[in-house]
């Protein structure tokens, strides 16, 4: 995967192992620290926030891994400029380009597959 080197590689396999202990991908960006968290008090919700829990070393991998991954990937690179031409700042759009390499290594570990790189024009952006 485009971004993730040796350092990077032995925290994910440190804290992920093998993916098995999470049924989803959504589970692992929760552990992660990479899913949005509700705000709500008593019977009011109010908005969707960044966590502050989470991992911090899964979640600091995968933040720098989607840093250094948007000159050596082309779809990870459309994605971010997706992000910030719908106003997102440079650190939030980071934290949604990490949230979606998290689904991306999921679906790896789940299918125990290789990355395959993709062409920004096959790809169905998410919100």
């Amino acid at each position: 995967m485009p971004g993730v080197g040796v350092r990077t590689a032995a925290v994910l396999l440190v804290t992920v192992g093998d993916g098995t202990s999470f049924p989803t991908a959504a589970h692992l960006a929760s552990y992660a620290g990479l899913a949005p968290t509700t705000k709500s008090s008593g019977t009011s919700i109010h908005s969707e926030h960044a966590p502050r829990g989470g991992n911090r070393q899964l979640k600091r991998a995968m933040f720098l891994s989607a840093f250094a991954c948007m000159k050596a990937d082309p779809t990870s690179r459309a994605y971010y400029d997706k992000q910030r031409a719908r106003g997102k700042t440079h650190t939030q759009a980071l934290l949604r380009l990490a949230r979606q390499r998290i689904s991306v290594l999921f679906a790896m570990l789940r299918d125990g597959t290789f990355y395959e790189s993709r062409t920004p024009a096959d790809v169905e952006l998410a919100a």
